[in-house]
């Protein structure tokens, strides 16, 4: 079964800073690139932390408030201008969001899914073995994932899950996807061939759900009779 990876979504060329870099550079390369972050590394591109837009607001919502107005009289010729608040410039690394949450170029689109979802981010880090920056991935570059086709899913299906693993002809199951959502009719010859169907199913590319409507034969969820407790049971009858 075909999956797709993070490294065949993700984007290569990508925008990133060092720890050092000016508040108003960061917001500068947000702006100018359309991006709502980026990542932060170090001299040897290891990722150190992540570093957003919300981040950026966040700072700007704890600057200290600004002194009230000077009474002056109006006859007074002297003018004093309102004295800014001077607030230490603050820098990617003490903006940035860490450690970073990342993942592998190899990682499958469900695996970069759920770590999303899990840690409640919208974009991540794609590293490598050494965890040195490769590319990023977004919520909108796995989105992508479910524009796939319906005929390709179910072509996938058939072909690499009911006759590739399971070892049956296309006939014996029917396969219909609408939207996304996948629904398995027909008879298997054991309850576990139903559960493994099922979860295989889930699993490829641009599957939103799977409606279960297959029977089976045999249960084999139940562990088999014993020779004496068959004879004990035809004695109780």
């Amino acid at each position: 079964m075909r999956q797709n990876k993070v490294g065949n979504l993700m984007t290569g060329d990508v925008v990133s800073v060092l720890p050092p870099t000016p508040f108003k550079d960061i917001a500068k390369l947000l702006a100018e690139h359309d991006i709502s972050g980026l990542p932060v590394v170090d001299e040897d591109d290891k990722v150190l932390g992540v570093i957003s837009e919300s981040d950026l607001m966040l700072r700007q919502t704890h600057l200290p408030p600004e002194p009230p107005p000077r009474r002056r009289r109006p006859w007074s010729r002297r003018h004093r201008d309102d004295i800014p608040i001077q607030v230490p410039a603050q820098s990617a690394g003490g903006l940035m969001t860490s450690p970073a949450i990342t993942v592998h170029a190899g990682d499958s689109i469900a695996e970069a899914a759920r770590t999303m979802a899990r840690h409640r981010v919208e974009r991540l880090p794609v590293v490598d073995e050494e965890d040195r920056l490769v590319g990023i991935v977004t919520r909108r570059d796995l989105l992508q994932v479910f524009l796939r086709p319906d005929m390709d899913i179910r072509r996938e299906v058939i072909a690499d899950l009911v006759v590739g693993t399971m070892w049956l002809t296309p006939a014996t199951l029917d396969v219909h996807v609408v939207d996304g959502v996948v629904t398995l009719r027909g008879q298997l010859e054991r309850r576990g061939e139903v559960a493994t169907l099922l979860r295989l199913t889930e699993q490829v590319d641009g599957v939103v759900s799977v409606v279960d409507e297959l029977t089976y034969r045999v249960d084999d969820s139940r562990p088999a009779r014993s020779a004496e407790e068959t004879l004990l049971g035809l004695a109780d009858d």
